[in-house]
């Protein structure tokens, strides 16, 4: 199965911008109904905000939504629903709540102002990788551990929980199809064979390392 990327978590962030406070919300979910629901359970918590512009990008069907909730036309909904396309973010739900400060923004000022509420919320939850992933354990003398380290990241791997005893063993995640490339390269760091133990493998959500 191809891999793609989802929010890690729900997260919320805020600012103000010319007294107006923007609070962007976000959420994981797989199907309309679900981004329905939390749209309108944000709407409620929110009732006696000025708007509640939102967007949802679903992989299954290629669906994508957006509301300017009467915000001017092309303001709001298209400018948050761009910051999930640009960081190719799927099975995500965004809504920007604004309460008015009584300054008016302009049109720009306002894309602006919702691409910001949908960009720090999905900084807030933090972005996944769903694919396969290998599970391995490689074992290396402290002098390397670093570097091995390094490798990992390197080759696209999440690290894990290493265990110190007379040498470290590193505990990582890999992509389908990085095992062997870095079974070479911890081979040709450490000028030997290097001890390297498949422990599993599963096809999960695994958050990426922050850019």
């Amino acid at each position: 199965m191809t891999e793609y990327l989802i929010p890690t978590k729900e997260a919320e962030a805020s600012f103000v911008e010319k007294r107006s406070e923007f609070i962007g919300h976000v959420a994981v979910v797989e199907r309309e109904e679900e981004a329905r629901a939390f749209i309108d359970a944000v709407k409620k918590h929110h009732y006696d905000a000025r708007h509640n512009c939102w967007c949802y990008r679903l992989r299954e069907g290629g669906v994508e939504r957006y509301s300017d909730d009467a915000e001017p036309q092309g303001t709001a909904g298209q400018p948050m629903l761009g910051v999930f396309q640009r960081e190719e973010v799927t099975n995500v739900v965004c809504v920007v709540t604004r309460y008015f400060g009584g300054i008016l923004l302009g049109a720009g000022g306002l894309v602006r102002a919702y691409t910001q509420g949908a960009k720090i919320a999905l900084d807030a939850a933090g972005i996944s990788v769903v694919r396969r992933w290998i599970e391995v354990a490689a074992r290396c003398p402290y002098s390397f551990f670093e570097r091995v380290k390094l490798e990992v990241e390197g080759c696209g791997g999440v690290l894990g929980e290493s265990e110190y005893a007379a040498d470290v063993t590193v505990r990582a995640l890999l992509p389908e199809g990085a095992v062997e490339p870095f079974r070479a390269r911890l081979t040709e760091l450490m000028a030997a064979s290097a001890p390297l133990e498949i422990l599993g493998e599963a096809y999960k959500a695994v958050p990426r390392a922050k850019r």
